[in-house]
């Protein structure tokens, strides 16, 4: 997995309408360590791992930079 920015962590939470703390539950990390993560402050690779896999598991798709930058889409299911 390549270095997901702050803002794609906090495009990603508003895609799926979860608050901070509803991503904090489900990632099963502090509320607080959410906050630090989408303001870029310092975390353990844990917890960026976690609030990773819960967005990921949830339909977001992190989109590397390119020439427009980088992004989040929602996956769509397969039919």
């Amino acid at each position: 997995m390549s270095q997901i920015a702050p803002r794609q962590i906090r495009a990603a939470r508003a895609l799926l309408g979860w608050s901070q703390a509803e991503l904090a539950d489900k990632a099963i990390v502090s509320l607080s360590s959410v906050i630090r993560l989408e303001k870029g402050q310092g975390t353990t690779t844990d917890i960026y791992f976690r609030v990773c896999q819960a967005l990921e598991g949830a339909g977001i798709v992190f989109l590397p930079a390119g020439r427009r930058g980088e992004g989040v889409r929602l996956s769509t299911p397969e039919m």
